[in-house]
């Protein structure tokens, strides 16, 4: 069995006997509308905890190859710990993040520079793992709709080999990066239980 599976087993089992323990358990579900903007189908299922905190795993799935030259094939799975500010579900919360997945990219427009690696040029496989801070809020639309905005910072250690563009490209590199800026930024849309 694969690492990933493994995780992801071992998160599912926690987010499970946190449900079963908690007495009045509320259960989100959700969607990020801007990792769909991005092409990722994706995932969030939120517990409540305590009056004053909850508990989120987000999982997000891109399989899809553009074209030749170009794509951005990615997994992340991303569990949180939130402290909310008035009471779960409702306003200001702050959050802890760990974030893990995989990659292979190519052929992507780094518009922002971002990323140090030349990503138009080159094909890039690999890992990465890390964590931060979440800040967030949520807006009660009704008692079963939310909408959720939010940002984290953090540190991300990636592992990656590095091919010139192609399937069948040659391997040029194998290497690492240490990435520290925006790790999360979320517009979603919550279904409340």
């Amino acid at each position: 069995m694969s690492n990933y599976k493994k995780f992801t087993i071992i998160v599912f089992v926690m987010l499970a006997a946190m449900t079963s323990t908690v007495a009045d358990a509320q259960i989100a579900i959700k969607n990020n509308l801007l990792y769909d903007a991005n092409t990722t189908p994706n995932i969030g299922v939120e517990v409540g905890l305590t009056r004053k905190s909850t508990a989120q795993l987000f999982y997000g799935l891109n399989p899809w190859k553009f074209s030749d030259t170009k794509q951005m094939r990615h997994w992340v799975l991303m569990p949180e710990y939130r402290r909310w500010l008035c009471s779960r579900f409702n306003g200001h919360f702050f959050g802890v993040h760990a974030m893990g997945g995989e990659f292979n990219v190519q052929g992507i427009d780094d518009t922002f520079g971002l990323i140090k690696e030349d990503i138009e040029h080159k094909r890039y496989e690999g890992w990465f793992i890390g964590g931060g801070i979440t800040y967030g809020y949520q807006w009660i639309l009704d008692k079963h709709w939310n909408i959720e905005a939010s940002v984290g910072i953090g540190y991300d250690y990636i592992k990656f080999k590095e091919y010139e563009c192609g399937e069948c490209g040659s391997f040029t590199d194998d290497n690492h990066s240490n990435y520290f800026g925006p790790t999360k930024l979320a517009l979603s849309v919550l279904y409340l239980f």
